[in-house]
Protein backbone atom coordinates (compact mmCIF):
# COMPACT_ATOMS: atom_id res chain seq x y z
CA UNK A 1 0.00 0.00 0.00
CA UNK A 2 1.55 3.36 -1.01
CA UNK A 3 2.50 5.61 1.90
CA UNK A 4 0.28 8.34 0.41
CA UNK A 5 -2.79 6.22 1.22
CA UNK A 6 -1.73 6.10 4.87
CA UNK A 7 -1.21 9.88 4.85
CA UNK A 8 -4.78 10.28 3.60
CA UNK A 9 -5.89 8.03 6.46
CA UNK A 10 -3.95 10.18 8.94
CA UNK A 11 -5.72 13.29 7.65
CA UNK A 12 -9.09 11.55 7.91
CA UNK A 13 -8.15 10.78 11.51
CA UNK A 14 -8.09 14.52 12.28
CA UNK A 15 -11.26 15.22 10.29
CA UNK A 16 -13.09 12.28 11.82
CA UNK A 17 -12.13 13.27 15.34
CA UNK A 18 -13.86 16.63 15.06
CA UNK A 19 -16.90 15.08 13.37
CA UNK A 20 -17.59 12.68 16.23
CA UNK A 21 -15.81 14.24 19.21
CA UNK A 22 -18.96 16.14 20.14
CA UNK A 23 -20.69 12.88 21.11
CA UNK A 24 -18.52 12.77 24.24
CA UNK A 25 -18.65 16.47 25.17
CA UNK A 26 -22.26 17.38 24.38
CA UNK A 27 -23.10 17.96 28.07
CA UNK A 28 -20.18 20.41 28.49
CA UNK A 29 -21.06 22.34 25.33
CA UNK A 30 -24.73 22.47 26.27
CA UNK A 31 -23.91 23.80 29.74
CA UNK A 32 -21.35 26.35 28.53
CA UNK A 33 -23.51 27.76 25.74
CA UNK A 34 -26.80 27.48 27.70
CA UNK A 35 -28.61 25.16 25.27
CA UNK A 36 -30.35 21.81 25.67
CA UNK A 37 -28.75 18.44 24.89
CA UNK A 38 -30.91 17.97 21.74
CA UNK A 39 -29.92 21.49 20.58
CA UNK A 40 -26.26 20.65 21.18
CA UNK A 41 -26.85 17.45 19.18
CA UNK A 42 -27.85 19.63 16.23
CA UNK A 43 -24.19 20.66 16.02
CA UNK A 44 -23.55 17.09 14.82
CA UNK A 45 -26.34 17.49 12.27
CA UNK A 46 -24.89 20.86 11.21
CA UNK A 47 -21.57 19.23 10.44
CA UNK A 48 -23.35 16.55 8.45
CA UNK A 49 -25.32 19.21 6.55
CA UNK A 50 -22.11 21.02 5.65
CA UNK A 51 -20.67 17.82 4.23
CA UNK A 52 -23.94 16.93 2.51
CA UNK A 53 -24.04 20.23 0.63
CA UNK A 54 -20.34 20.91 0.46
CA UNK A 55 -18.97 17.64 -0.89
CA UNK A 56 -20.69 17.66 -4.31
CA UNK A 57 -20.41 21.45 -4.64
CA UNK A 58 -16.69 21.41 -3.94
CA UNK A 59 -16.23 18.37 -6.18
CA UNK A 60 -17.70 20.35 -9.09
CA UNK A 61 -15.92 23.62 -8.28
CA UNK A 62 -12.53 21.94 -7.93
CA UNK A 63 -12.93 19.40 -10.74
CA UNK A 64 -10.34 21.13 -12.93
CA UNK A 65 -7.88 21.78 -10.11
CA UNK A 66 -5.00 19.42 -9.35
CA UNK A 67 -6.28 17.05 -6.71
CA UNK A 68 -3.34 17.69 -4.41
CA UNK A 69 -4.16 21.42 -4.44
CA UNK A 70 -7.75 20.61 -3.45
CA UNK A 71 -6.58 18.36 -0.61
CA UNK A 72 -4.25 21.05 0.76
CA UNK A 73 -6.87 23.79 0.41
CA UNK A 74 -9.46 21.67 2.23
CA UNK A 75 -7.09 21.02 5.13
CA UNK A 76 -6.20 24.72 5.36
CA UNK A 77 -9.86 25.75 5.57
CA UNK A 78 -10.47 22.98 8.10
CA UNK A 79 -7.76 24.32 10.43
CA UNK A 80 -9.26 27.81 10.23
CA UNK A 81 -12.75 26.46 10.96
CA UNK A 82 -11.48 24.54 13.99
CA UNK A 83 -9.88 27.69 15.37
CA UNK A 84 -13.16 29.56 14.92
CA UNK A 85 -14.97 26.81 16.80
CA UNK A 86 -12.47 26.92 19.66
CA UNK A 87 -12.99 30.69 19.99
CA UNK A 88 -16.78 30.66 19.43
CA UNK A 89 -18.51 32.91 22.00
CA UNK A 90 -22.04 31.77 21.11
CA UNK A 91 -23.95 28.72 19.93
CA UNK A 92 -24.59 30.41 16.56
CA UNK A 93 -20.86 31.04 15.99
CA UNK A 94 -20.06 27.44 16.83
CA UNK A 95 -22.75 26.31 14.39
CA UNK A 96 -21.13 28.39 11.61
CA UNK A 97 -17.71 26.97 12.47
CA UNK A 98 -19.08 23.43 12.25
CA UNK A 99 -20.52 24.07 8.80
CA UNK A 100 -17.27 25.63 7.52
CA UNK A 101 -15.15 22.72 8.74
CA UNK A 102 -17.71 20.28 7.34
CA UNK A 103 -17.53 21.76 3.83
CA UNK A 104 -13.75 21.42 3.94
CA UNK A 105 -14.06 17.86 5.24
CA UNK A 106 -16.48 16.96 2.45
CA UNK A 107 -14.10 18.26 -0.18
CA UNK A 108 -11.22 16.26 1.32
CA UNK A 109 -13.26 13.05 1.56
CA UNK A 110 -14.45 13.25 -2.06
CA UNK A 111 -11.06 13.92 -3.60
CA UNK A 112 -9.14 11.79 -1.12
CA UNK A 113 -11.21 8.73 -1.96
CA UNK A 114 -10.51 9.16 -5.68
CA UNK A 115 -6.78 9.60 -5.07
CA UNK A 116 -6.69 6.50 -2.85
CA UNK A 117 -8.28 4.20 -5.44
CA UNK A 118 -6.15 5.64 -8.25
CA UNK A 119 -2.96 4.80 -6.37
CA UNK A 120 -3.68 1.05 -6.26
CA UNK A 121 -4.78 -1.68 -8.69
CA UNK A 122 -8.52 -2.21 -9.20
CA UNK A 123 -8.60 -5.39 -7.11
CA UNK A 124 -7.24 -3.49 -4.08
CA UNK A 125 -9.67 -0.55 -4.14
CA UNK A 126 -11.68 -1.67 -1.13
CA UNK A 127 -8.45 -2.33 0.79
CA UNK A 128 -7.19 1.20 0.02
CA UNK A 129 -10.52 2.70 1.02
CA UNK A 130 -10.41 0.60 4.19
CA UNK A 131 -7.03 2.14 5.05
CA UNK A 132 -8.44 5.60 4.45
CA UNK A 133 -11.63 4.87 6.40
CA UNK A 134 -9.32 3.34 9.00
CA UNK A 135 -8.39 6.92 9.89
CA UNK A 136 -12.02 7.38 10.86
CA UNK A 137 -12.05 4.25 13.00
CA UNK A 138 -8.78 5.22 14.70
CA UNK A 139 -10.44 8.57 15.39
CA UNK A 140 -13.18 6.66 17.19
CA UNK A 141 -10.67 4.53 19.10
CA UNK A 142 -8.15 7.25 19.99
CA UNK A 143 -9.29 10.69 18.86
CA UNK A 144 -12.83 10.76 20.21
CA UNK A 145 -12.00 9.32 23.67
CA UNK A 146 -8.95 11.60 23.95
CA UNK A 147 -11.06 14.57 22.84
CA UNK A 148 -13.62 13.64 25.47
CA UNK A 149 -10.89 13.33 28.10
CA UNK A 150 -9.39 16.68 27.11
CA UNK A 151 -12.88 18.16 27.30
CA UNK A 152 -13.31 16.74 30.81
CA UNK A 153 -9.91 18.04 32.01
CA UNK A 154 -9.34 21.29 30.07
CA UNK A 155 -12.75 22.23 28.66
CA UNK A 156 -14.35 21.41 25.34
CA UNK A 157 -12.56 24.26 23.53
CA UNK A 158 -9.17 22.62 24.12
CA UNK A 159 -10.38 19.64 22.10
CA UNK A 160 -11.00 21.91 19.11
CA UNK A 161 -7.47 23.32 19.35
CA UNK A 162 -6.01 19.82 19.54
CA UNK A 163 -7.81 18.75 16.35
CA UNK A 164 -6.62 21.90 14.57
CA UNK A 165 -3.05 20.84 15.40
CA UNK A 166 -3.67 17.31 14.07
CA UNK A 167 -5.02 18.72 10.82
CA UNK A 168 -1.92 20.89 10.45
CA UNK A 169 0.20 17.72 10.71
CA UNK A 170 -1.97 16.14 8.02
CA UNK A 171 -1.43 19.21 5.82
CA UNK A 172 2.33 18.73 6.06
CA UNK A 173 2.02 15.02 5.27
CA UNK A 174 -0.10 15.62 2.17
CA UNK A 175 2.31 18.32 0.99
CA UNK A 176 5.29 15.94 1.24
CA UNK A 177 3.98 12.47 0.42
CA UNK A 178 0.86 12.67 -1.77
CA UNK A 179 1.84 12.78 -5.47
CA UNK A 180 0.71 15.60 -7.74
CA UNK A 181 -0.87 13.20 -10.23
CA UNK A 182 -3.63 10.89 -9.00
CA UNK A 183 -2.91 8.16 -11.49
CA UNK A 184 -4.60 9.35 -14.66
CA UNK A 185 -3.48 11.71 -17.36
CA UNK A 186 -6.99 12.68 -18.49
CA UNK A 187 -8.84 15.76 -17.29
CA UNK A 188 -12.07 15.11 -15.37
CA UNK A 189 -15.20 15.73 -17.47
CA UNK A 190 -18.31 17.04 -15.66
CA UNK A 191 -20.70 15.56 -18.21
CA UNK A 192 -19.03 12.16 -17.91
CA UNK A 193 -19.22 12.47 -14.12
CA UNK A 194 -22.97 13.19 -14.30
CA UNK A 195 -23.57 10.23 -16.64
CA UNK A 196 -22.41 7.95 -13.84
CA UNK A 197 -25.73 8.67 -12.10
CA UNK A 198 -27.83 7.14 -14.88
CA UNK A 199 -29.69 4.04 -13.75
CA UNK A 200 -31.03 2.97 -10.37
CA UNK A 201 -28.10 0.92 -9.02
CA UNK A 202 -25.98 3.87 -7.91
CA UNK A 203 -28.98 5.59 -6.32
CA UNK A 204 -29.83 2.47 -4.34
CA UNK A 205 -26.17 2.23 -3.28
CA UNK A 206 -26.31 5.82 -2.05
CA UNK A 207 -29.56 5.05 -0.21
CA UNK A 208 -27.86 2.14 1.56
CA UNK A 209 -25.18 4.51 2.76
CA UNK A 210 -27.67 7.12 3.99
CA UNK A 211 -30.01 4.80 5.88
CA UNK A 212 -27.24 2.77 7.53
CA UNK A 213 -25.46 5.99 8.59
CA UNK A 214 -28.70 7.28 10.11
CA UNK A 215 -28.98 4.08 12.15
CA UNK A 216 -25.38 4.36 13.38
CA UNK A 217 -25.14 8.06 14.18
CA UNK A 218 -28.68 8.48 15.43
CA UNK A 219 -27.49 6.38 18.38
CA UNK A 220 -23.77 7.14 18.53
CA UNK A 221 -24.35 10.91 18.80
CA UNK A 222 -26.21 10.36 22.08
CA UNK A 223 -24.08 7.51 23.43
CA UNK A 224 -22.60 9.72 26.19
CA UNK A 225 -25.96 10.83 27.69
CA UNK A 226 -27.26 7.26 27.21
CA UNK A 227 -24.39 5.80 29.23
CA UNK A 228 -24.48 8.44 31.97
CA UNK A 229 -28.20 9.18 32.19
CA UNK A 230 -29.63 5.69 31.54
CA UNK A 231 -26.86 3.19 32.35
CA UNK A 232 -25.67 5.30 35.29
CA UNK A 233 -21.96 5.34 34.42
CA UNK A 234 -19.90 8.22 35.84
CA UNK A 235 -18.89 10.77 33.18
CA UNK A 236 -15.24 9.83 33.71
CA UNK A 237 -15.94 6.35 32.27
CA UNK A 238 -17.44 7.65 29.03
CA UNK A 239 -14.01 7.74 27.27
CA UNK A 240 -13.59 4.05 28.17
CA UNK A 241 -16.96 3.21 26.62
CA UNK A 242 -16.12 5.21 23.50
CA UNK A 243 -12.83 3.33 23.26
CA UNK A 244 -14.72 0.03 23.33
CA UNK A 245 -16.94 1.29 20.50
CA UNK A 246 -13.86 2.42 18.59
CA UNK A 247 -12.10 -0.92 19.06
CA UNK A 248 -15.12 -2.64 17.59
CA UNK A 249 -15.02 -0.16 14.71
CA UNK A 250 -11.39 -1.01 13.97
CA UNK A 251 -12.20 -4.71 13.92
CA UNK A 252 -15.14 -4.06 11.62
CA UNK A 253 -13.26 -1.95 9.10
CA UNK A 254 -10.31 -4.40 9.00
CA UNK A 255 -12.61 -7.34 8.33
CA UNK A 256 -14.70 -5.34 5.87
CA UNK A 257 -11.64 -4.17 3.96
CA UNK A 258 -10.40 -7.73 3.55
CA UNK A 259 -13.64 -9.36 2.44
CA UNK A 260 -15.48 -6.53 0.67
CA UNK A 261 -13.89 -6.94 -2.76
CA UNK A 262 -14.62 -10.67 -2.98
CA UNK A 263 -17.91 -10.85 -1.04
CA UNK A 264 -19.69 -7.47 -1.10
CA UNK A 265 -23.28 -8.51 -0.52
CA UNK A 266 -22.62 -11.16 2.15
CA UNK A 267 -20.63 -8.48 3.99
CA UNK A 268 -23.60 -6.13 3.76
CA UNK A 269 -26.08 -8.77 4.93
CA UNK A 270 -23.99 -9.74 7.95
CA UNK A 271 -23.02 -6.16 8.78
CA UNK A 272 -26.44 -4.55 8.56
CA UNK A 273 -28.09 -7.52 10.25
CA UNK A 274 -25.52 -7.40 13.04
CA UNK A 275 -26.12 -3.67 13.40
CA UNK A 276 -29.87 -4.19 13.90
CA UNK A 277 -29.22 -6.91 16.50
CA UNK A 278 -26.59 -4.82 18.35
CA UNK A 279 -28.86 -1.78 18.57
CA UNK A 280 -31.79 -3.88 19.78
CA UNK A 281 -29.51 -5.37 22.46
CA UNK A 282 -28.37 -1.88 23.45
CA UNK A 283 -32.00 -0.84 23.84
CA UNK A 284 -32.78 -3.90 25.97
CA UNK A 285 -29.63 -3.66 28.13
CA UNK A 286 -29.20 0.12 28.34
CA UNK A 287 -29.92 0.13 32.09
CA UNK A 288 -27.06 -2.30 32.80
CA UNK A 289 -23.81 -0.29 32.75
CA UNK A 290 -21.22 -2.86 31.75
CA UNK A 291 -23.56 -4.77 29.45
CA UNK A 292 -24.22 -1.49 27.61
CA UNK A 293 -20.47 -0.87 27.27
CA UNK A 294 -19.88 -4.38 25.91
CA UNK A 295 -22.69 -4.05 23.38
CA UNK A 296 -21.17 -0.74 22.26
CA UNK A 297 -18.21 -2.74 20.93
CA UNK A 298 -20.52 -5.00 18.87
CA UNK A 299 -22.31 -1.87 17.69
CA UNK A 300 -19.04 -0.39 16.42
CA UNK A 301 -17.93 -3.59 14.66
CA UNK A 302 -21.23 -4.08 12.82
CA UNK A 303 -21.53 -0.40 11.93
CA UNK A 304 -18.09 -0.11 10.34
CA UNK A 305 -17.68 -3.51 8.65
CA UNK A 306 -19.94 -2.25 5.85
CA UNK A 307 -18.13 1.04 5.17
CA UNK A 308 -15.52 -0.31 2.70
CA UNK A 309 -18.31 -2.04 0.75
CA UNK A 310 -20.48 1.07 0.59
CA UNK A 311 -17.66 3.38 -0.50
CA UNK A 312 -16.14 0.92 -2.94
CA UNK A 313 -19.50 0.08 -4.52
CA UNK A 314 -20.38 3.70 -5.33
CA UNK A 315 -16.95 4.41 -6.83
CA UNK A 316 -17.04 1.11 -8.73
CA UNK A 317 -20.46 1.87 -10.23
CA UNK A 318 -19.17 5.30 -11.34
CA UNK A 319 -16.56 3.65 -13.57
CA UNK A 320 -14.15 6.11 -15.15
CA UNK A 321 -15.86 9.21 -13.66
CA UNK A 322 -15.53 8.77 -9.90
CA UNK A 323 -15.02 12.27 -8.46
CA UNK A 324 -18.66 13.40 -8.28
CA UNK A 325 -19.75 9.89 -7.31
CA UNK A 326 -17.29 9.89 -4.41
CA UNK A 327 -18.65 13.25 -3.26
CA UNK A 328 -22.20 11.90 -3.57
CA UNK A 329 -21.17 8.98 -1.35
CA UNK A 330 -19.91 11.49 1.23
CA UNK A 331 -23.20 13.39 0.93
CA UNK A 332 -25.24 10.21 1.36
CA UNK A 333 -23.22 9.27 4.44
CA UNK A 334 -23.85 12.70 5.92
CA UNK A 335 -27.51 12.70 4.98
CA UNK A 336 -27.78 9.85 7.43
CA UNK A 337 -25.41 11.56 9.86
CA UNK A 338 -27.66 14.63 9.77
CA UNK A 339 -31.01 12.82 9.92
CA UNK A 340 -29.98 10.34 12.61
CA UNK A 341 -29.09 12.85 15.38
CA UNK A 342 -32.14 14.94 14.48
CA UNK A 343 -34.44 11.92 14.80
CA UNK A 344 -32.61 10.90 17.97
CA UNK A 345 -33.25 14.36 19.42
CA UNK A 346 -36.97 14.01 18.66
CA UNK A 347 -37.03 10.64 20.40
CA UNK A 348 -35.32 12.14 23.47
CA UNK A 349 -37.80 15.03 23.58
CA UNK A 350 -40.86 12.78 23.31
CA UNK A 351 -39.86 9.42 24.79
CA UNK A 352 -36.52 9.76 26.58
CA UNK A 353 -32.91 8.86 25.96
CA UNK A 354 -33.43 5.15 26.72
CA UNK A 355 -35.51 4.76 23.54
CA UNK A 356 -32.84 6.05 21.13
CA UNK A 357 -31.27 2.59 20.47
CA UNK A 358 -34.67 1.29 19.35
CA UNK A 359 -34.82 4.07 16.76
CA UNK A 360 -31.45 2.87 15.48
CA UNK A 361 -32.67 -0.74 15.30
CA UNK A 362 -35.67 0.31 13.20
CA UNK A 363 -33.42 2.29 10.84
CA UNK A 364 -31.04 -0.68 10.55
CA UNK A 365 -33.97 -2.90 9.58
CA UNK A 366 -34.89 -0.35 6.90
CA UNK A 367 -31.27 -0.44 5.67
CA UNK A 368 -31.54 -4.22 5.32
CA UNK A 369 -34.52 -3.68 3.02
CA UNK A 370 -32.37 -1.41 0.83
CA UNK A 371 -29.61 -4.05 0.74
CA UNK A 372 -32.13 -6.67 -0.47
CA UNK A 373 -33.28 -4.24 -3.18
CA UNK A 374 -29.70 -3.59 -4.26
CA UNK A 375 -28.97 -7.31 -4.51
CA UNK A 376 -32.08 -7.83 -6.68
CA UNK A 377 -31.01 -5.00 -9.00
CA UNK A 378 -27.53 -6.50 -9.25
CA UNK A 379 -28.92 -9.90 -10.24
CA UNK A 380 -31.14 -8.28 -12.87
CA UNK A 381 -28.20 -6.29 -14.24
CA UNK A 382 -26.09 -9.46 -14.44
CA UNK A 383 -28.82 -11.24 -16.42
CA UNK A 384 -29.14 -8.37 -18.89
CA UNK A 385 -25.40 -7.90 -19.39
CA UNK A 386 -23.96 -9.83 -22.33
CA UNK A 387 -21.83 -12.77 -21.34
CA UNK A 388 -18.13 -12.30 -22.08
CA UNK A 389 -17.01 -13.82 -25.35
CA UNK A 390 -15.30 -17.17 -24.97
CA UNK A 391 -11.85 -17.41 -26.51
CA UNK A 392 -11.61 -19.39 -29.70
CA UNK A 393 -10.31 -22.89 -29.32
CA UNK A 394 -6.73 -23.45 -30.41
CA UNK A 395 -6.38 -25.46 -33.63
CA UNK A 396 -5.63 -29.10 -33.14
CA UNK A 397 -2.01 -30.00 -33.78
CA UNK A 398 -1.32 -31.77 -37.02
CA UNK A 399 0.04 -35.26 -37.00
Amino acid sequence: MPIAVYILGLSIFALGTTEFMLSGILPQIAADLAVSIPDAGLLVSAFAFGMLAGAPAMAVLTLRLPRKVTLLGALGVFVAGQALGALAPTYATLMVARVVTAVATGAFWAVGGVVAVRLVPAHRRARALAVMVGGLTVANVVGVPLGTLVGELLGWRAGFWAVAGLAAVGFAGVAVFVPRVSGTGTRPDLRAELRAFAGPRIWVALSMTAVSAAAIFGVYSYLSPLLTGVAGLPSGFVPVALTVFGAGSVLGVVVGGRVADAHPFPTLYWGVGGLAVALALLGALAHLPWAAVAVAGLFGAAGFVINPVLNGRVIGLAGAAPTLAASASVSAFNTGNMAGPWLGGLVIDHAGTAEVPWLGAVLAAAAMGVVVTAAALERRHARRSPAPARPAAAPAPRA
